[in-house]
């Protein structure tokens, strides 16, 4: 049975019934604990030792939840490539409910790949055991590297077979969030038709992630500008560690600001703006570059769907809206300016942002013409600055560029141990991601185990990780392709 000290709430359920659907998680046929992040399980107040335990497993896979508790699976919308889908919803997932954690936050507890439910849309529900590891390992990093994310608590095989292009052993995710609130929450209460429950939504998310909108004249208005502020903060702390999304739909934006969804991701390995690694994006919409701009043009539909509540009339509603928007263009730039002081170790206030802004273009340019290791060069930076380039050298030499680059850039006596703090060493290396899942697969956890450790402290060095730091070969790299999972 599970723990007396563990409850667990339905604030979701019961504050919007209209995007909820009582639901249960399907019997997992045979329930194996694969990885159990214990950190996080301490975070939220949760015995580990009770997780491991087969009441535990139980519990994580929606199998014996604590009385009370009201499972629903979620209902929203989204704009996917471009094209509305007016319904889509948790169609493989559901949440258990809300934890309260001994911090006092809300925080859901939820799975993926836990059956079938009233959105699955013919899908079977399921999910497969790489690519619910996939997203515990590029979480858990996310969360290391300091970047708003949802978290994984576990990864349970069921027990069960799922069928994609062949016959894969089967998984599900536990995972954590300050919610699951997406931009399409608000597209599928806009799409009731009832200005009451598109009100109860935006109320909820206020009350729960951005409270001071509350207190302004508009308080839609402010939410909108919440989120914009923190979507703006969320993408540039990617583009600073190159790291790519791969399908920003926007029921994959979330209205806390945290990262959520990590199906097609990846991390950069030789720089390139208009790099995709996700096999359904065709057209590169959603490239490493493009990303900045997607999210914009997300927030814009956000705001099409929330408009009756910024002003009764159409005109006036859409200037207020259109204010808003407008400042997402400038936090982003100062956002993604004020990481790239820190990433050239040029903290001092005397260093104009016109001269950060240069050295870190011409950087860039650099990085592009010689297809250069965006994380290990970056990284070599700091030893730069203590007078070691060869890493350096190895990466850009060859550049007619790079010695005025050092010239200008040492100029300014850059400080190393703020680019030490700044720039990770280890991020999830592509190559070395397939091969733990691929083990994983198989059966052998280890790899996957070397790799989160490795993962959980980005910025320091470890003995006898070299290869962690190391970019894949050119033979990888040239036909690397991500995939959804479903």
């Amino acid at each position: 049975m599970t723990p007396v000290t563990l409850s667990l709430s339905h604030d979701f359920a019961d504050a919007l019934p209209a995007l909820a659907r009582p639901w249960s998680a399907d019997p997992a046929p045979a329930p194996r604990l694969l990885v159990l992040n214990e950190a996080l399980a301490d975070e939220l107040g949760l015995d580990a030792g009770f997780l491991r335990s087969p009441e535990g497993v139980d519990l994580l896979v929606g199998a014996a939840l604590p009385e009370g508790a009201q499972p629903v699976a979620q209902g929203y919308a989204g704009h996917q490539f471009g094209g509305f889908s007016p319904r889509l919803g948790d169609g493989r997932a559901l949440l258990l409910g809300e934890l309260t954690a001994p911090d006092g936050s809300l925080r859901d507890i939820h799975l993926k790949g836990s059956g079938p439910t009233p959105f699955a849309r013919a899908g079977d529900g399921l999910a497969a055991v790489g690519p619910m590891l996939r997203e515990y390992v590029m979480s858990e990093a996310m969360h290391a590297l300091g970047i708003p994310t949802t978290r994984s608590l576990a990864v349970v095989a069921t027990g069960r077979e799922v069928l994609r292009e062949a016959a894969l052993p089967g998984a599900l995710l536990v995972r954590t969030a300050s919610s699951h609130l997406r931009v399409g929450s608000v597209e599928f209460a806009r799409g009731t038709g009832d200005i009451a429950v598109l009100r109860a939504v935006v109320d909820y998310a206020i009350a729960r992630h951005h409270p001071e909108a509350a207190d302004e004249d508009v308080p839609a208005l402010g939410l909108f500008r919440a989120v914009v502020a923190a979507q703006a903060d969320l993408v540039a702390r990617w583009m600073l560690v190159g790291f790519i999304h791969g399908v920003m739909n926007t029921d994959n934006m979330t209205l806390s600001g945290e990262t959520i969804d990590y199906g097609p991701c990846a991390f950069l390995d030789a720089y390139d703006p208009a790099t995709v690694y996700s096999s359904i994006d065709t057209g590169g919409r959603y490239a490493y570059g493009n990303q900045p701009y997607i999210a914009e043009w997300n927030l814009a539909r956000l705001a099409e769907a929330m408009l009756p509540l910024f002003d009764d009339e159409l005109e006036p509603a859409v200037e207020l809206a259109q204010g808003v928007l407008a400042e997402f263009r400038p936090r982003f730039a100062e956002a993604r300016a004020a990481g790239m002081r820190r990433k050239l170790g040029l903290a001092d206030a005397r260093v104009s942002d016109e001269q950060v802004e240069a050295l870190a273009g011409d950087f860039h340019e650099m990085l592009e013409r010689k297809r250069a290791d965006y994380t290990s060069t970056f990284r070599s930076l700091s030893a730069a600055a203590r007078g070691d380039a060869a890493g350096l050298e190895a990466a850009l030499g060859g550049d007619p560029a790079l010695t005025g680059w050092l010239d200008r850039w040492r100029a300014h006596a850059p400080d190393a141990e703020v680019m030490d703090a700044a720039n990770p060493i280890y991020v999830p290396r592509n190559h070395l991601v397939e091969e733990a899942l691929a083990a994983a697969t198989a059966g052998n956890l280890e790899p996957l185990g070397w790799l989160t450790t490795v993962l959980s402290t980005p910025f320091t060095a470890r003995s006898g990780a070299e290869r962690y730091a190391e970019p894949a070969g050119p033979d990888f790299a040239a036909g690397y392709q991500t995939f959804c999972g479903t």
